[in-house]
């Protein structure tokens, strides 16, 4: 694996690599003796790579007692553009995989172009924020790599699936980060996987006391060792049977008494919903103001009580009644001269409420014409809004974040200082309250309704800001669920600890972009299919999308009979791929959860799985490189 790039991004992605996946890595950084162009940039690529070398040693000290022991060698290269000469040197002809993760697009789009050059077989991953332009390039690559492929499937009498994982995967980390980031805000935990636009995490659940009956969740992944919940023990080897099992089968996990487990669930929001509201649609009630509603009501509340007294004095019919007491009210009847005196008393009482209706509709005009011109205008947090997301910023990674969470149906309420950033268009077009104005200032949070919210996400481009915001909202609600940004790692472990033991009842997570961003690119390094990895104890489980034509361990087998304890396991079948469902139903979309054990798996199929890392390489035909 071969991984390019001038930031922290670069050097997460490497340790992701070597310490998930056991890979091979050559790491191409600028030369760190070139004086940066901004001393932020020499910090945290001083900052990134004392992490790199910290994940690197832990791992080499860790490794061992499983199928996950082997830690290959890394090399690290200095070249301050990643030309033709530079990745040729770094192996690119030879390597399986290519990560380009520098911050500016032009430059991964360059690199890009020349690497699928030196190796058609390539597998490309580049970061770019323009989604437009990334959705390009992966059609040109993928275009180029797949008539490089055929010609040499066919000048070597191969097939065509021999090249199917040959693939360029475009990634934003703003993307990537953002389902994370939504995860914290809401249950507080960053160990989720995002399939098909659900967000899963997996969680360790203690053991079952008498009586009391397991939660099973979506599905049991892992039975943790049997010392995890014994402060004074350590933890034991699998081949002991004290170690982690990870994808037990029922048996194995009937018989683990007293050991906890590793289940996964789904992420959802449980505050207050959206209003429900369609698309497009102005209410009526937008409209126009209380005051206004109230008035035009007490107006025709008055006409209804004139035309019933103009019934009782005159005994006429209700519908001329009616007509006759609108003209008067708009003076267009002639005067009741000679008439009884209680029908000249209702004309009058007619012509005055016409002369309060004129003032009335007047307003109702200009304040219906102000909201249409107003509709695209910021909206101002609702007095009675409560249980709501604080997000901070709206730059890169805010908006993603706020698209993230409008898609979860969780109501939120932006602060951005500036007017012209770039996520203010997306917050006027899903209609979501905004507060125009520096967070550091005060009344900014309480014009938020931060004394009312659920959580606060911090994430701003400054870090100083962030910490000023979060301990200032601290201040207003203790027990505040916050999630800043942080740059610098120990900064951050200096920061999360500190608030920890001042606000002990509160959750407090302090994120690094890079750092959440790492195994999605990791990930697409491997294989397009692969959604994410999460940890368990010493091992990683993997999560991919598999399509089950060309693999016989799954092609014409029931999802029982194509469990294998542990190495993989079937979790949900996409309903999008076949258009049906696993009974037959009709189309739907997502994914299906609760796949009955009799479903037979189909050559078309599309499945996702839970696997290791050795058994997902034998699902995949690719070979495991033995310990030395």
């Amino acid at each position: 694996m071969v991984v390019c790039g001038d930031d922290g991004l670069a050097h997460r992605l490497a340790a992701e690599l070597r310490g998930v996946y056991r890979e091979q890595v050559v790491l191409v950084v600028p030369p760190s003796l070139r004086t940066p162009p901004q001393p932020m940039a020499g910090r945290a690529r001083a900052a990134s790579a004392a992490l790199f070398g910290r994940m690197v040693t832990a791992v080499n000290r860790g490794a061992g007692g499983s199928d996950d022991t082997l830690v290959p060698d890394e090399r690290v290269m200095e070249a301050a553009e990643p030309t033709e000469a530079v990745l040729a040197d770094a192996g690119v002809d030879r390597a399986a995989a290519l990560a380009l993760v520098y911050d500016d697009d032009e430059t991964n789009i360059r690199a890009a172009l020349t690497a699928r050059r030196l190796n058609p077989r390539l597998r490309l991953v580049l970061r770019l924020y323009n989604r437009r332009l990334g959705q390009h390039i992966e059609e040109l690559l993928d275009q180029a790599a797949e008539l490089a492929g055929a010609s040499t499937a066919g000048g070597r009498g191969g097939h065509a699936d021999h090249h199917a994982d040959i693939t360029t995967t475009v990634l934003s980390d703003a993307d990537t980060t953002a389902p994370a980031l939504v995860a914290t805000a809401l249950v507080g935990t960053s160990k989720v996987v995002d399939a098909e636009g659900l967000l899963l995490r997996a969680v360790e659940r203690r053991p079952p006391q008498p009586g009391e009956v397991a939660d099973p969740g979506l599905c049991t992944l892992a039975l943790l060792s049997a010392t995890s919940s014994d402060p004074a023990g350590a933890e034991g080897s699998e081949d002991s049977g004290d170690g982690p099992r990870l994808l037990p089968d029922a048996e194995a996990v009937a018989a683990a008494t007293g050991r906890g487990t590793v289940v996964l669930e789904q992420v959802s929001y449980s505050g207050p919903p959206l209003p429900a509201r369609r698309a497009g649609v102005m209410p009526f009630a937008s409209l126009f103001s209380a005051r206004l509603r109230w008035s035009l009501a007490g107006l025709v509340a008055a006409v209804v009580a004139l035309a019933v007294a103009l019934i009782v004095v005159t005994d006429d019919h209700p519908l001329h009644a009616i007509y006759i007491t609108l003209l008067d009210l708009f003076a267009i009847n002639e005067p009741a001269l000679g008439a009884p005196t209680g029908q000249q008393v209702l004309q009058l009482l007619s012509g005055l409420v016409g002369l309060l209706l004129l003032p009335v509709l007047l307003a109702a005009v200009l304040e219906a014409l102000g909201t249409f011109r107003t509709a695209s205008a910021l909206r101002k947090p609702p007095r009675g809004l409560s249980g709501h997301v604080v997000l901070l910023g709206l730059g890169k990674i805010g908006t993603r974040v706020l698209t993230r969470l409008r898609e979860q149906h969780i109501p939120v309420v932006c602060v951005e200082a500036d007017p012209e950033a770039r996520g203010m268009a997306v917050a006027r077009r899903l209609r979501v309250p905004v507060v125009v104005g520096d967070v550091t200032q005060e009344g900014v949070l309480e014009s938020a309704k931060i004394h009312r919210a659920d959580a606060l996400l911090a994430l701003t481009s400054v870090d100083t800001t962030n910490l000023e915001a979060v301990l200032y909202a601290r201040s207003v609600r203790p027990d505040l669920r916050a999630v800043l940004r942080l740059y610098d790692d120990d900064f951050a472990k200096a920061v999360y600890r500190t608030l920890r033991t001042a606000h002990p009842a509160a959750l407090t997570r302090s994120r690094s972009v890079s750092h959440l961003a790492a195994p999605a690119f990791a990930g697409a390094m491997m294989g397009r299919q692969i959604l994410g990895a999460i940890p368990v104890e010493r091992r990683v489980l993997l999560f991919a999308a598999v399509v089950v034509n060309g693999h016989p361990q799954l092609e014409g087998r029931t999802v029982a009979e194509a469990f294998r304890p542990g190495a993989w396991r079937v979790l949900a079948l996409d309903t999008a791929a076949r258009g049906r469902t696993a009974g037959g139903e009709p189309p739907g979309s997502g994914l299906v959860w609760d796949l009955p054990d009799t479903y037979v798996l189909r050559a078309g199929d599309r499945v996702v799985l839970a696997a290791t890392r050795r058994g997902l390489a034998e699902l995949l035909g690719r070979r495991t490189r033995s310990p030395r």
